[in-house]
């Protein structure tokens, strides 16, 4: 064979995807990007194949058989059913440890139909064993959440065997058995079923559901079992439940039946030749743009043409969202024996740049988003009125017990702080940010501190905002701290957060050992406005009875311009609490408690915290002493682990160890 110059070559070989600049490797993945984009899913085969992967799963063949055969008409029953699949590896708190705290919470006291304690069932009893199934789940790799509310619950005399029928339809669709608990609640206008379904199927391998299946197929089969147990609707059912949507003050069906008749920006209402059903659905719709015209949310631009107002469906959704919260808060106060007038509610936007702060003491506490976990809080204020408050859903309900005096400020809206440093890295590295890249450009960055910025990184990813590439680098975009601010606007109705200034009540405080609340408002220049009767009226009068008190100890004298205190009053209580606390322990424990003073160094093994008048204080343990410390939360992650830190007054700079395991080398 010959040897032509055409034919010969010499490769030259590099790595596989050798990274060679960052401006390449940002090019490849900006391409790799839009072509995902151009799909529904994948990079980009979606169109090509009509792949999705909603029919990934268990329960897709039901789909496909039933798919031809179903029908679905205005007299079938309705069930609204939310699903959610929450991840058990990895969770910061521990995965069983959420489960129990969602079965806690789900079962707690005033769900039930006699506003007693939720009671756990499953496909056997009516008495299930939380603490078994909890054992059972261990290992899981994720379960499932399902919220079931049949639009005609009322009518039901129990939920349970309903409940139980959808599980085993479910059962014979997905073709495995099921592992769930249940438990039904009445607390609100319309009874449903919290379920947890254990992620694993029979043979113990992951359970996977294909996503149509959880979107359509449940809502199907339940409509299915529904309409079979109390029969189809009939006229007048459907009739009357269309007639009470003209007036209602929030999204409805009509509302949606009126959206999707809209063309080219205009719905065309005039009379034609309609008779029975549609005259009458045509009736109903008019009158609805009739309301819809007075809210501001339609406009008869000519005799029967309409214009919707592009912010109708938002618009509507909120008001349904604030019925529902005055409902609870009427509920609850109600509850609680509060005699408070509609004028004194309030609701807290944090999203209102106007929204003062609101100090006041928690009256009751619960769940505004009880899929989600999304927690609020009532506060009973200062300025008289008692707030609703949607907390941020990182919030730790943990540090939030009723009574507890609270400082409620809106949550960080915008960029964070480590948002803005991953784009100044990213930035001087052609749109890359990794470790090492941090590293260079902070010599002092700590590895748990640039952790803490890749947790943030894949936070945001799940969010399609930034991408992770191969090596474990991150594509950061250039209108990253845009997009980011935009996440952020989104989620700013939930975005308030707590603090909270008291764990003790006003009366606790009164003749308690520590810095209280009420201490630092008598030292303060400027203490906070009190109004109204209920907390304003309450902590006054704490607040003269906590002087007269410091009076008898000594730390206080009557002067005929008022009362004068010790100097640095607030740093002699704190320090003789965490003495009288300090010395408690070390009866207990038998180690030497050692006090800690502003400028020293502590160190320790972080053991657990406490909650004095004083606020929240850290234990951290040696091997024959121990010191107590101002609490951090960032020393939660930190239990059983070596610390160290600098005392700077009520607060510490906290260094983090390795811990040293044995190398072969």
């Amino acid at each position: 064979m010959t040897n032509n110059d055409d034919d010969s070559f010499k490769p030259k070989l590099g790595r596989i995807r050798s990274r060679g600049n960052a401006k390449a490797k940002s090019y490849l993945n900006r391409v790799l990007h839009q072509m995902s984009a151009a799909g529904e899913s994948g990079f980009g085969l979606a169109r090509a194949s009509g792949f999705t992967g909603t029919r990934t799963g268990r329960g897709n063949d039901m789909l496909l058989r039933h798919r031809a055969g179903y029908r679905s008409g205005p007299a079938s029953r309705r069930v609204v059913i939310k699903s959610r699949i929450v991840k058990l590896a990895g969770q910061r708190s521990g995965g069983l440890g959420a489960v129990r705290a969602h079965l806690r919470y789900i079962q707690r006291d005033g769900v039930s139909r006699a506003n007693e304690r939720g009671q756990l069932y499953d496909a056997s009893g009516d008495d299930a064993d939380g603490g078994a199934f909890l054992d059972r789940s261990e290992g899981d790799r994720h379960r499932f959440r399902f919220i079931v509310s049949p639009e005609d619950a009322t009518e039901l005399d129990e939920l349970k065997p309903f409940v139980r029928d959808l599980m085993r339809t479910m059962e014979s669709d997905l073709g495995t058995r099921l592992d769930w608990v249940a438990v039904d609640h009445f607390n609100t206008g319309h009874p449903h079923t919290h379920i947890v379904l254990r992620g694993r199927d029979d043979q113990g391998k992951d359970l996977v559901i294909a996503r149509d299946y959880i979107a359509h197929g449940m809502r199907r089969r339940a409509s299915e079992l529904l309409t079979l147990e109390l029969g189809p609707q009939t006229e007048q059912e459907i009739r009357l439940k269309l007639e009470r949507q003209v007036e209602q003050d929030r999204f409805t069906d009509l509302d949606r039946q009126l959206v999707r008749q809209v063309e080219d920006g205009i719905l065309d209402m005039r009379a034609g030749r309609e008779t029975g059903d549609r005259q009458f659905q045509r009736s109903l719709q008019v009158g609805r743009l009739r309301v819809l015209e007075r809210r501001g949310l339609a406009d008869e631009i000519a005799p029967g043409r309409w214009r919707l107002s592009p912010d109708l469906e938002e618009t509507l959704r909120r008001a349904g969202e604030r019925g529902d919260i005055i409902k609870t808060m009427h509920r609850e106060l109600k509850a609680a024996r509060l005699n408070v007038g509609a004028a004194d509610y309030a609701i807290f936007d944090p999203g209102d740049p106007r929204a003062p702060m609101i100090t006041g003491r928690i009256i009751d506490r619960g769940l505004h988003d009880e899929f989600n976990d999304g927690h609020y809080i009532m506060v009973d204020a200062a300025d008289g009125r008692v707030h609703y408050v949607a907390l941020d859903p990182r919030q730790d309900m943990n540090d939030l017990p009723l009574g507890a005096v609270v400082e409620v400020r809106p949550g960080e809206i915008g960029p964070s702080r480590a948002d803005r440093l991953i784009a100044e890295v990213a930035g001087r590295n052609g749109g890359i940010y990794s470790p090492d890249l941090h590293r260079a450009h902070d010599g002092e960055a700590s590895d748990e501190y640039i952790k803490a910025h890749i947790r943030r990184l894949e936070a945001l990813r799940r969010q399609n905002i930034v991408q992770r590439l191969a090596d474990s680098s991150w594509e950061i975009p250039e209108d990253f701290e845009d997009r980011v601010a935009g996440l952020s606007e989104k989620r700013s109705r939930y975005a308030a957060r707590a603090l909270t200034l008291s764990y003790l009540s006003l009366d606790q405080q009164v003749a308690a050992d520590g810095a209280t609340w009420l201490d630092h408002q008598l030292v303060r220049g400027d203490p906070i406005e009190l109004r109204g009767g209920r907390f304003g009226a309450e902590a006054g009068d704490a607040m003269r009875r906590r002087q007269e008190y410091l009076v008898e100890q000594g730390l206080a004298e009557w002067k005929d311009d008022g009362v004068r205190y010790r100097r640095n009053l607030l740093r002699l209580l704190r320090q003789r609490e965490l003495v009288a606390v300090g010395d408690r322990l070390a009866e207990e424990t038998g180690l030497s408690f050692v006090e800690t003073h502003d400028g020293t160094r502590a160190e320790g093994v972080y053991r657990q915290s406490l909650r004095l008048a004083s606020g929240k204080f850290a234990v951290l343990e040696k091997s024959k002493e121990f010191t107590l410390v101002p609490w951090r939360l960032v020393l939660e992650r930190q239990q059983g682990k070596m610390i160290s830190g600098v005392v700077r007054g009520t607060s510490v700079s906290f260094e983090f160890h390795r811990k040293k395991g044995i190398r072969i080398g």
